[in-house]
């Protein structure tokens, strides 16, 4: 249908396509109901890789002892999104196809270093996380492809996940920020750019014996927070630096 019967818009959760619709900026008008298809709500170990299905809901996340074992950032994510009706309703892909750089779950994909797997009607491709996002709500899915999957290799380190909100929830983010502590070390931070930010250099750094307050500064030149209607650059540049000491610690505060 993607294919043959486009453009048409995927749907699941609408906890995001709503909004638009209610503010009228949504431009498109034919869509695709995926909410019943089942098979793409899966979470399962395969070839020693954590697989999420795109229709896995938030709440799936939160109870899925797999994703407590092998990705508990992204179970520690999913329960900050929203209230319990949004996380009922709201899935990691459609989380990751709104493409907003204060996605949630987006800074621990990115963290984790994760694949997206897209499939058409004549092929199924991956493509790594960080290369998913060409800009601000742009990626590189195509009008034909769905996202079926995520693919996380084993992650050997501590797991850090940290949201800085206006409240403790039911808020978007001010900065997001995800970390894999240890020998390599992985940094990935939101809301502080067009895109998610994955600190390649902050994480360079320290792997050669940085120190945290040479990492801090080191991340605030791989940041571009701007000033808006939930925060300003300044506050999201002094958040950042803080939660990247907080969740370096080997025990987090």
């Amino acid at each position: 249908m993607l294919r043959d019967e486009g453009p048409l818009v995927p749907m699941a959760g609408c906890t995001d396509l709503y909004v638009a619709l209610n503010f009228g900026t949504l431009t498109e008008t034919r869509f695709l109901d995926l909410w019943r298809l089942d098979a793409l709500r899966t979470i399962a170990i395969r070839e020693g890789a954590l697989s999420i299905g795109a229709l896995a809901t938030h709440t799936d996340l939160i109870r899925s002892p797999l994703v407590r074992r092998r990705l508990p950032m992204l179970a520690a994510a999913a329960s900050e999104i929203g209230g319990v009706q949004i996380q009922n309703r709201g899935t990691l892909g459609g989380n990751v196809a709104n493409a907003s750089p204060a996605g949630d779950t987006l800074p621990v994909l990115a963290a984790a270093d994760a694949t997206v797997v897209l499939r058409g009607a004549g092929a199924t491709r991956r493509v790594p996380f960080s290369s998913f996002y060409t800009g601000y709500r742009r990626t590189v899915r195509r009008p034909d492809e769905l996202i079926v999957s995520f693919e996380i290799a084993p992650i050997r380190g501590r797991q850090r996940f940290r949201k800085v909100g206006t409240r403790a929830a039911q808020a978007i983010s001010k900065v997001v920020m995800a970390v894999i502590a240890g020998e390599t070390p992985r940094i990935a931070v939101g809301s502080v750019a067009p895109t998610v930010v994955r600190a390649r250099r902050t994480e360079a750094a320290l792997a050669a014996g940085a120190s945290v307050a040479e990492a801090q500064r080191l991340l605030l030149d791989e940041i571009a927070p701007i000033d808006d209607i939930r925060s300003t650059a300044e506050y999201r540049r002094r958040v950042t630096a803080n939660l990247l000491a907080r969740l370096l610690a080997p025990r987090s505060a």
